[in-house]
């Protein structure tokens, strides 16, 4: 049945690309953020252990809504890793890093994710598409303070 929500297919189409951008981002970081739970080691491990669960445990839930918007538009959301790997920014480890390389990556993965977040505003401005632009909103928010948060473990 014809999508008929308000937005034409032409912004619909736009904006649900942009959103594959961000769900891809958010799927590869919450893969490097899992991965790096596991594998920390070294003084700070049990404190890093925790942060990194409790930030993968957010990204989790955070792919579902993305994905379940790009659906409402009227579009597939991406469906296999090679998908995923064009659409993110985020680049994959070729090895586990040291800890302390775990949270700088950590750092620029979140910047990442911000910084498409934000390209998705355009579209879903001209779109006039509220519903995209709050989870953008929520989605800048969680990802400002984390970069934050984990930029702070960083100093000396």
């Amino acid at each position: 049945m014809k999508i008929n929500i308000g937005i034409p297919e032409a912004e619909r189409s736009a904006i649900s690309e942009s959103l594959k951008r961000l769900l891809a981002d958010t799927y590869t970081l919450y893969q490097k953020t899992h991965s790096y739970h596991w594998n920390v080691t070294g003084p700070m491990f049990q404190t890093l252990h925790i942060l990194f669960m409790e930030q993968y445990t957010e990204l989790w839930n955070a792919v579902d809504p993305i994905a379940e918007r790009i659906r409402s538009l009227g579009y597939y959301a991406p469906v296999s890793g090679s998908e995923f790997a064009r659409y993110s920014s985020i680049p994959e480890d070729k090895e586990v890093p040291k800890a302390k390389e775990m949270i700088k990556n950590l750092v620029e993965g979140n910047e990442a994710v911000i910084r498409t977040a934000r390209a998705a505003y355009e579209p879903a401005e001209k779109g006039n598409d509220q519903a995209t632009l709050d989870l953008l909103t929520q989605r800048l928010d969680i990802h400002e303070k984390t970069a934050w948060m984990l930029r702070s473990l960083l100093e000396e």
